[in-house]
């Protein structure tokens, strides 16, 4: 009998949960069929009624990541009582979000970073990550052009070529705040990108370079990752 609705959802967000213990602890290397289901305390035919094989369980992994990245406390969030950042501080609040100034945001770059490989091996899963970041550069040019409306940020070249520039400058700043911890810890990490906005508010040409600042690149800016 095919299970009704609500049991297949509850099964699913079981097999999310358990993909994400499996993620954290072991990372993509350690990711199989099998170590969802020994997590789940299942068998892996049971898996197999939701993903075909490896490929469908790492997309679906990928999803799960993104969709816990999402959901967290974010500094774009208004506080209680108070309205939402705008311009300028919204700008700032998005790519605060990206950086690892925590322990979540430490253990959910890692991750990202782990999927790198797992994307670049397979033309949709790139597809897909390379839509995330998209998404996310579609955030921060709207942050940029509302900055110029409220005359935080000069005008300049376009909104999107300055929202590429900013997501390159976080994401390498996540890279190295990864590999060498106790050279970036998060105050650093807020000086440096502070520094940054500085350079942006000022127009000054570091601000506007794609390339001046770039690293590599983790979980999107401005909504997912981190």
């Amino acid at each position: 009998m095919t299970p009704a609705r609500g049991d297949h959802e509850a099964r699913r967000t079981e097999v999310s949960e358990a993909v994400w213990r499996v993620l954290s602890t072991r990372g993509f290397e350690g990711l199989t069929l099998r170590a969802v289901a020994a997590e789940m305390g299942a068998t892996t035919g049971l898996l197999t009624h939701y993903f075909p094989g490896k490929k469908a369980l790492v997309a679906h992994a990928l999803e799960v990541l993104d969709r816990r990245s999402q959901a967290r406390p974010r500094r774009l969030a208004p506080a209680e009582g108070q309205p939402p950042p705008e311009g300028l501080a919204r700008l700032r609040a998005a790519l605060l979000d990206v950086l690892p100034l925590d322990g979540p945001g430490r253990a959910g770059n890692r991750i990202w970073v782990g999927s790198w490989d797992v994307a670049l091996a397979d033309p949709e899963l790139a597809a897909a990550h390379a839509a995330r970041y998209a998404r996310a550069r579609g955030l921060l040019a709207e942050c940029v052009e509302a900055a110029r409306r409220f005359g935080e940020l000069p005008e300049g070249p376009p909104a999107a070529e300055v929202a590429a520039a900013a997501q390159a400058f976080v994401l390498g700043l996540v890279v190295q705040a990864l590999f060498a911890p106790a050279e970036f810890p998060a105050r650093r990490q807020t000086e440096l990108l502070d520094d940054y906005l500085a350079r942006l508010v000022a127009g000054g040409d570091a601000g506007w370079s794609v390339g001046g600042d770039a690293g590599g690149g983790v979980g999107p800016a401005g909504g997912s990752s981190a």
